[in-house]
């Protein structure tokens, strides 16, 4: 009887004073970052600004759900490729819906304490695909502009007549 007493009292002193999410979650993800086409530059930084990883597509990398107490992680993807334009996705955490479950469990400390604290309140989704669209097309380096005194007649010739608005 006496060990049945203590596994039950250890069972809920483990669940009162542990919160849901740090339980059934993480707060650090692993996310598939990958770009149509592939093989683009990425630098991922964090709120705040500061460049905490870069490489090329496709790669999985591992973030942080949390960048504090009670403060999810937002992270600003920068994508670049020669030939394309360059696009940033904003990537943020989201309340984890097993941090609900320490209305069940854990009670207030899980649900004011422990898990906010360790970050597990928060989830990030497994991957991020973004298409950098259609190719752009580049001008000539030695790009030269003339006057259309400085043509030929030849060359005033074959000119094309495009209308405005």
């Amino acid at each position: 009887m006496k060990k049945i007493v203590t596994l039950v009292s250890s069972v809920t002193l483990v669940a009162v004073l542990s919160g849901c999410s740090s339980i059934v979650s993480k707060s650090d993800y692993a996310v598939a970052i990958s770009s149509s086409p592939e093989s683009a530059n990425f630098f991922v930084t964090d709120k705040y600004g500061q460049e905490i990883h870069s490489g090329l597509t496709p790669e999985t990398i591992t973030l942080s759900s949390s960048s504090g107490y009670f403060s999810g992680a937002s992270y600003t993807i920068k994508f670049t490729k020669e030939g394309y334009p360059d696009k940033v996705f904003t990537l943020r955490s989201d309340i984890d819906g097993w941090y609900f479950g320490n209305i069940l469990f854990g009670g207030l400390i899980g649900m004011l304490v422990v898990d906010p604290a360790t970050g597990a309140m928060y989830n990030l989704p497994e991957r991020v695909n973004v298409s950098l669209g259609n190719p752009v097309s580049y001008m000539p380096e030695n790009l030269t502009i003339a006057s259309i005194d400085d043509l030929t007649e030849d060359q005033r010739a074959r000119l094309v007549f495009i209308e405005g608005n």
